[in-house]
């Protein structure tokens, strides 16, 4: 791990900046949105914007890298970043926010594609897997680390929206001083969904139903704090003990993949998060519960992102990982872009407390369609290849999770080279 951070610490800063700058601007939106008297559905628009932009730039930034080059991609989409930061307290309107985000969604993303190439280049096969480890550390602290900002930082004015304007700024110094412009860049033309299903049907249903769950995390934690009526830095706190779980259950729940039936692991997974959810739901107004259920979704659902892609790939060849790892982000998308608008429907409908209940409803279903499955396809059968579990977060994109199926290619070959000799 000390080998892959000397040798790409100044692209790990620029990482932690970028990601503690899109923390920031998620947070704040919701509660200045919620401070200028946006309905919960205006904030809801707002919150799904992003998760659209993303969508389309996962799709469209491997084309425009190809066509004009990693440096001019990442330098436009941070321009556009940092002017659509400083934007948003200017032009306060929900249109003109539902814009930004498309905006800010779609950089992002092309931002995370490009560093992703310049950190797959940059490590060797050997230290490939451990980049892919503190890559993912990096995304969890940047975000958390956003949260502590936000608690010390006064919403209603400027600063707050400024400093992630100049964090994102700063990111490229390090980044584009320090590692070789032009990384080779290539992405797998993703499966088409039917395959994708056909292959894997609870890795599908899974994947969609957990792209609501992070963005109601990403995007509505915050509205939900303040509409429950938490202080800024209660709010703060709230979000963190989301994704501090979620990092520290990461390789936990990783090394019980390996050694046991992983659908069964992923049914347990998903029904302890729906029961967490409901603590909050059940008891509301308290606190420390409200805490505890944030610590229990974010610990469930983020590990059992990974846990999905797995479990799918113990169905493919080898060859066929990287196609269906991007068929499986475009479902995961689909979901996040529905998110917020549920969630927000069911705040306005049953109240503040919908925000539990959607949360449930999705982890449950993961896990009861999981027990479905059961019936259909016995695991007891299957006589394929288990597949290593690797850590991978759900704010990456393909790139980075192509990358995790290349260590364990790469790691099948050589241990089938060693067994050869």
């Amino acid at each position: 791990m000390f080998q892959v951070l000397s040798g790409s610490w100044a692209l790990f800063l620029g990482l932690f900046l970028f990601m503690v700058g899109n923390g920031l601007q998620g947070t704040l939106l919701g509660l200045r949105g919620d401070q200028e008297g946006f309905s919960t559905f205006a904030l809801s628009l707002v919150m799904s914007a992003y998760f659209l932009g993303f969508l389309f730039s996962s799709r469209f930034t491997p084309r425009l890298i190809r066509r004009v080059g990693h440096v001019r991609v990442f330098a436009a989409m941070g321009s556009l970043i940092s002017a659509v930061l400083i934007m948003y307290p200017t032009l306060v309107e929900p249109w003109a926010w539902i814009i930004g985000r498309v905006i800010i969604g779609f950089c992002f993303c092309g931002v995370y594609i490009t560093a992703e190439s310049w950190l797959n280049d940059s490590a060797t096969n050997e230290t490939r897997g451990k980049a892919l480890s503190l890559y993912m550390i990096v995304q969890m602290a940047g975000i958390v680390f956003a949260q502590f900002i936000v608690s010390r930082g006064d919403v209603s004015g400027y600063v707050l929206f400024i400093i992630p304007s100049v964090l994102v700024s700063l990111a490229f110094a390090p980044i584009l001083l320090s590692v070789k412009p032009t990384p080779a860049f290539a992405t797998t033309k993703p499966m088409t969904i039917r395959q994708v299903i056909a292959a894997s049907p609870l890795a599908c249903v899974g994947m969609f139903m957990l792209g609501g769950v992070f963005s109601a995390q990403f995007g509505m934690s915050a509205v939900y704090g303040n509409r429950v009526g938490l202080s800024v830095g209660q709010i703060s706190l709230f979000i963190s003990a989301i994704y501090v779980s979620a990092l520290f259950l990461q390789y936990p729940i990783g090394w019980l993949s390996d050694r046991m039936d992983r659908r069964a692991l992923i049914i347990w997974i998903a029904l302890i998060g729906g029961a967490g959810s409901l603590i909050a739901f059940f008891v509301p107004g308290n606190y420390v519960l409200i805490v505890i259920s944030g610590a229990i979704v974010g610990g469930t659902s983020n590990p059992l992102y990974a846990l999905l892609i797995a479990y799918a790939n113990d169905y493919l060849e080898k060859e066929d990982m990287a196609a269906a790892s991007g068929g499986l982000l475009f479902i995961n998308g689909l979901g996040a872009i529905m998110g917020p608008l549920i969630v927000g429907w069911m705040m306005d409908s049953i109240g503040v407390n919908g925000f539990w209940l959607f949360t449930a409803i999705l982890m449950f279903a993961i896990g009861v369609y999981g027990l479905y499955r059961a019936t259909q396809r016995s695991r007891a059968d299957f006589e394929g290849e288990t597949v290593p579990y690797t850590a991978v977060s759900a704010a990456s994109t393909p790139v980075a999770v192509e990358v995790a199926q290349e260590v364990y290619i790469e790691a099948d070959a050589s241990e089938s080279q060693t067994h050869g000799q």
